[in-house]
């Protein structure tokens, strides 16, 4: 049959070859921006040789520029902010330009699990080499700032020596284990899933077949029925789940994210025995390393790959292609019994001893602390303690009879195990402090609000989450707080632009997970957030309906209400 000759009026329809996403999977290789290049070029844990052998040795000019911004996030390291830049300038400066010559360092904490030799070491270090730092992270993980490329090695040694390190805490890869920090020892844990977190660790970290994802790879595993890692916003998420025919086992979850495209994970509808999490972990960080996007720097984390493939398809890829079998269906996890998820207080664990977790300011400890809560949780547990993904720490195997005395010496500390609602709930990024991203201040912003909340508001009773961010990329996780504060520059009443954040309201995790909804044209300066905060939370106490929790309200209300 002849074909139909083209209409010359007939406007022709550009036709333009699609580059693709950069997913290795579907041969495109080709190293499409600058992160991609500097990973082909060399991996990442390579860079290690590099620290102890020649910038140790040579100082911080000697560091080449992509070992500098890139490579040595495998091994913990980010350069920090160079005091006295505005937050003005985040954006309009050259990332030299904003490096100060000392390094943050993460020390990863996978399960949160920590001696009290590892806590003593963490605080040596920080009083030593880190001007006192030491805060603890919303991911169980401790961070140093102030640490100087010479000290590096000796810091590794000493890390080390005790069990710790520092192996892919930032970069392209799989990044800490969030794990229940009551695991092994909770009265009502559906499931331990610490041998799980543990072989993960012996076969995928410092592995080169996984040290070069499309971006970070956030994980988290849990037994806990309080649904205590914040699941919904990891890539990848084991959750303990009861299965009626086979027992006790794990939920999965897969795509979820914060920054600025928030999405909640998905669950695959697979249940997941304990002794197979491992296998299903590396098939899917490996679908992730295979098939993620590399060509587009803000599309390369899992949570767009599972947008667009949906549910069913990622779970056929995952057991067709890497399994190699079906996985099991298997129920969702059932709804949490209560509202916190942080294990502060006082509590039995199933062996009649007791745990003991408290709340230090919006994860801000410091050295000398840490060494002192060593040498608390020596005399009065085991010698066991645990760091929470809410910026918490708990002291295990507490006897009853050293249950008070505990609780005394940490409030010596103002580290306390019986906080207000705003202690409990406030939880702060880094902040302009250190962070070159941040646009604001957090910490001590954060830790000023607790005080005058509690002075202010000293009656309120309700759980109630507040969480400060210096920019937009969410480390605090704000689209999924009560109140979420969003750092940024706004006009204060004089038309001065002043520090200050942008409001999102009723955020949830839980089975219930959601985003905090936005009140149009809604900022608050620094300066005004404490009025601000104090006249929502009347109106919800005034409002509020029989057991009504604040997200709900903040749902319905008026934005009238929300001003």
């Amino acid at each position: 049959m002849a074909a139909t000759p083209q209409n010359p009026a007939t406007p022709r329809r550009k036709v333009s070859r699609h580059r693709g996403e950069g997913q290795w999977a579907v041969g495109h290789f080709t190293p499409l921006n600058g992160n991609e290049q500097f990973k082909k070029d060399d991996d990442g844990l390579n860079v290690r040789t590099r620290i102890e052998t020649i910038y140790s040795r040579r100082g911080f000019d000697s560091i080449d520029p992509n070992d500098l911004r890139g490579r040595m996030r495998w091994w913990g390291l980010y350069t920090q902010r160079k005091p006295g830049i505005d937050g003005g300038k985040t954006a309009i400066l050259e990332p030299e330009e904003l490096d100060d010559e000392y390094f943050m360092l993460r020390v990863r904490i996978d399960g949160g699990r920590l001696t009290t030799a590892q806590l003593r070491v963490i605080g040596e270090v920080s009083q030593e080499f880190a001007r006192g730092t030491a805060d603890i992270t919303d991911r169980q993980n401790i961070q140093y700032h102030w640490i100087r490329i010479e000290d590096v090695p000796e810091i590794w040694n000493r890390l080390e020596a005790v069990g710790l390190s520092t192996t892919e805490a930032c970069g392209d890869t799989p990044r800490v284990i969030l794990g229940s920090p009551v695991a092994g020892i909770a009265e009502d844990e559906i499931i331990d899933g610490t041998p799980a977190i543990e072989e993960i660790q012996r076969r995928v970290v410092g592995n080169k077949d996984f040290s070069n994802l499309p971006r970070k790879f956030k994980s988290a595993i849990s037994g806990s029925p309080l649904l205590d890692v914040a699941h919904e916003i990891n890539d990848i998420a084991f959750v303990g789940v009861e299965h009626p025919e086979h027992g006790p086992g794990f939920d999965l979850w897969v795509g979820g994210g914060l920054s600025t495209n928030p999405k909640i994970g998905v669950r695959l509808g697979a249940w997941v025995p304990l002794e197979e999490v491992p296998d299903v972990y590396e098939g899917v960080i490996s679908i992730f390393r295979d098939y993620g996007y590399r060509r587009l720097r803000n599309r390369a984390r899992l949570k767009f790959l599972v947008a667009d493939w949906g549910a069913e398809k990622f779970r056929q890829v995952l057991q067709d292609e890497y399994l190699g079998r079906e996985l099991t269906d298997g129920p969702a996890p059932a709804q949490p019994v209560q509202h916190w998820r942080d294990h502060v207080g006082v509590h039995r664990q199933k062996d009649g001893r007791f745990y003991v977790g408290f709340a230090p300011r919006v994860g801000r400890v410091d050295g000398a602390t840490l060494t002192k809560i060593a040498e608390l949780a020596e005399t009065h547990g085991s010698g066991r303690i645990r760091t929470t993904a809410e910026q918490k720490m708990i002291v295990l195997d507490v006897e009853e009879g050293r249950v008070d005395s505990l609780v005394e010496g940490l409030q010596a500390l103002d580290l306390t195990a019986t906080p207000s609602p705003f202690r409990r709930g406030t939880m702060a990024c880094t902040g302009i402090e250190f962070c070159k991203l941040a646009i604001v201040e957090t910490k001590a912003r954060g830790s000023a609000l607790i005080d005058e909340l509690e002075r202010r508001i000293p009656d309120f009773d309700e759980p109630i989450t507040i969480n400060l961010n210096g920019c937009p990329n969410a480390c605090a996780r704000i689209q999924v707080a009560d109140i979420g504060l969003k750092g940024q520059l706004v006009l204060d009443d004089r038309g001065e632009q002043v520090e200050g954040y942008q409001v999102h309201l009723g955020g949830a995790l839980g089975l219930k997970a959601g985003f905090g909804r936005k009140v149009r044209g809604l900022k608050v300066t620094s300066d005004e957030l404490p009025d601000y905060i104090e006249r929502v939370l009347k109106r919800f106490q005034a409002e509020r309906e029989e057991g009504e929790r604040f997200a709900a309200w903040a749902a319905r209300a008026d934005e009238e209400a929300l001003s």
